[in-house]
């Protein structure tokens, strides 16, 4: 198919070819999944070395910094790492979790947005869904944890097994609801600042899914056993 392109008054200035409009489309389909990693859009597999590192580096670079805010909320509780040790085994469980959570909810939103499906009050609507589905995964997730917490603890010969297992139960539970929420926010706000809604997404992402699953493990652990 051909398609008419008229100016404001409605005189034909040209037309475009059906295809080049579905080439258009899957370019910028393909090109999504990169955007939400720091991978630009003009980047392909022939690309050369040189222009890859300085397009992918920068945030490379913003993805360090992020870390070194889980580094130091982790570092916060360096005391209680050193007295329980075997927090220290399921730090990346938690994260692994709260992290695929939020990946999946960014992937719903950000289809919902590239298909324009935010239409009045669906914001809030989407919202409360990924909330009720962080919820609901984390608490099934979390018992599946908890038990294996237990279990651990127990070889290991560590104090208080059950409450280890009820620390893992609740923060795996609420960094899934965080990290549900926020695959939900983020690409809205980047989207509502004027940016592309998939630009380094996950790195955002990544970051508060840490701070959330490692902040509120190692806050419990401190609260309720020492």
């Amino acid at each position: 198919p051909l398609y008419p392109v008229c100016d404001d008054a409605g005189h034909l200035l040209g037309v475009v070819q059906g295809f080049m409009l579905f080439e258009h489309q899957n370019f910028e389909l393909s090109a999504q999944y990169g955007s939400m990693v720091g991978v630009d859009k003009e980047e392909h597999a022939a690309t050369d070395w040189i222009p890859a590192l300085r397009m992918r580096h920068p945030w490379l670079q913003l993805n360090l910094i992020t870390a070194f805010v889980a580094a130091f909320v982790v570092g916060m509780f360096e005391d209680t790492i050193a007295q329980v040790v075997v927090l220290a085994a399921f730090l990346p469980v938690l994260a692994g979790q709260s992290g695929n959570t939020g990946c999946q909810s960014l992937a719903v939103t950000i289809r919902a947005l590239t298909l324009d499906e935010f239409k009045p009050g669906v914001f809030r609507q989407v919202l409360a869904k990924e909330t009720l589905l962080g919820t609901l995964n984390g608490a099934i997730v979390g018992l599946v944890a908890g038990i294996a917490m237990i279990a651990y603890a127990i070889h290991a010969g560590a104090a208080e097994p059950v409450t280890l297992g009820l620390v893992v139960f609740l923060a795996m539970t609420g960094a899934c609801v965080a990290s549900g929420m926020t695959g939900v926010l983020v690409p809205v706000t980047l989207q509502r600042l004027g940016a592309d809604p998939a630009t380094a997404s996950s790195i955002f992402l990544t970051t508060a899914t840490d701070v959330a699953s490692m902040g509120a493990f190692l806050g419990l652990a401190t609260l309720l056993l020492l």
